[in-house]
């Protein structure tokens, strides 16, 4: 399902989507080394879905992208220059409450395609882009 399409009859799908890639996106970072800091930071400017170290001390802002099927595409293709720019805020945010300076950090996406069945394909693409630092 394409962000934005959702209707009152498949939210609760859409939801479900949501909270079961967020799990295993974030068992599938642990499984790679992360160190899980924070899962869902919620301000009123918008949500970072997990934020981790990686092995070598990276912080990392990860978008969860997940859906039931391929039909609609791949996830990570949902993170559009408008939702880079919400993250980029969100991480300066992050940083400056916890007082985090002079660290590298990074901004990931884990796409969590999951099919009939147990079946799950997760995507991590470290490094997805380069954040929009203003309009």
């Amino acid at each position: 399902m394409v962000p934005g399409t959702e209707s009152a009859g498949n939210m609760k799908n859409t939801r479900t989507a949501g909270a079961e890639g967020e799990e295993k996106a974030a068992t599938f970072l642990a499984t790679k080394g992360y160190i899980i800091s924070e899962r869902n930071f919620r301000l009123r400017q918008g949500e970072i879905d997990i934020i981790a170290r990686d092995p070598e001390g990276t912080v990392v802002f990860v978008e969860v992208k997940s859906a039931y099927g391929i039909s609609a595409g791949d996830p990570a293709g949902w993170v559009n220059g408008k939702k880079q720019h919400q993250l980029y805020r969100m991480a300066e945010i992050y940083c400056a409450k916890k007082a985090i300076t002079n660290a590298a950090c990074r901004f990931d996406v884990v796409a969590v395609n999951m099919g009939p069945g147990n079946a799950v394909a997760v995507n991590h693409y470290e490094n997805a882009f380069i954040p929009n630092r203003g309009p």
